[in-house]
């Protein structure tokens, strides 16, 4: 009986020192992952921005044609990826590429896919959409570390411009035309809310005061869906401003308010917006033509901070 008693105490020991190492390795992980957004290589070690925007990364993610659309980071921020082309308005040719950091560098960029754009993640990092390609939506999946070819998830009769997920699997945010017109209609899209299950797939605008008479197409909204970043006041040249629009507590969307002279200021196409995983920073396309196409990043988290204390949130 005592030697009974005292293998399960030994037993028990073991048991409880396994928990602890495993509790520990999992900390550990954790606190890494956190740690990279704060080490001198987050960002590809570039030095990082104020409240005046940038240009992100010049001549380090291109060797032909131009950068432009939505990009993503991986939620440990050590993946970047991005869409190049031949020209402003040129699908044709276009690419994904990425960017890793692995063995301690980034390594130069390398194309991911052929004749997709606008990679967008989910918030699990385990998927990666495509818009911006008519009525089609492409979606490849994270198998054990490698990207599958994109495969179609959505192809409807009705326009499909930018996609992004939430962390509500069933609920998506997207740029259509769903109510009205022909998918070439421009400017009959709005920013809409997507409900999709194995049944049935649900889109509605989301109507004032995101929206407007003309298109309404290009747009960023957190995981939480706690805010929107939308271009806005575009004119018969496409060019725009970004704007944001804060979610209220009864579900319903605030007035946008406009991001401030710094990132205004000036005519120009205004796109592609996305706040990166920690929260710090914005990445966006500005240019006036395919000849000064860049990203450029500013630091987003006070700017978005001030804006919804304005707004009474």
């Amino acid at each position: 009986m005592l030697n009974f008693a005292k293998k399960q105490k030994q037993n028990m020991k073991k048991i409880l020192v396994t928990f602890i190492v495993f509790s520990s390795l999992s900390s550990c992980s954790q606190k890494e992952k956190d740690n990279f957004w704060q080490s001198k290589d987050a960002y590809f070690g570039l030095k990082q921005p104020n409240e005046n925007p940038e240009i992100f990364a010049p001549d380090m993610l291109i060797d032909s044609g131009i950068v432009l659309g939505t990009v993503s980071f991986s939620a440990d921020g050590k993946a970047f990826y991005y869409t190049r082309a031949k020209g402003w308005f040129e699908s044709e040719g276009s690419k994904t590429l990425q960017k890793v950091y692995k063995n301690g560098k980034w390594l130069k960029p390398s194309v991911l896919f052929d004749n997709v754009v606008n990679p967008t993640l989910s918030p699990n990092n385990k998927k990666m959409y495509f818009g911006g390609s008519g009525s089609k939506v492409r979606v490849s999946e994270n198998l054990s570390g490698k990207w599958s070819k994109p495969s179609v998830l959505h192809e409807k009769t009705y326009g499909l411009y930018n996609w992004y997920a939430t962390n509500n699997p069933t609920v998506f945010y997207v740029a259509s035309n769903a109510l009205q017109g022909s998918k070439n209609d421009y400017g009959t899209y709005d920013f809409c809310e997507m409900m999709v299950t194995p049944k049935d797939t649900i889109i509605k605008s989301l109507g004032n005061p995101l929206n407007t008479p003309g298109f309404d197409g290009d747009f960023y909204v957190a995981p939480d869906e706690s805010f929107m970043i939308i271009s806005t006041k575009e004119t018969p040249t496409y060019e725009s401003e970004l704007w944001v629009s804060f979610r209220k507590k009864d579900k319903t969307w605030a007035d946008p308010q406009s991001l401030g002279d710094a990132i205004n200021g000036g005519a120009a196409h205004r796109f592609g917006q996305y706040v990166t995983p920690d929260g710090k920073f914005l990445i966006y396309t500005k240019g006036t033509s395919g000849k000064d196409c860049n990203f450029y990043w500013v630091r987003i988290d006070q700017t978005l901070e001030r804006l919804k204390a304005q707004a009474n949130l």
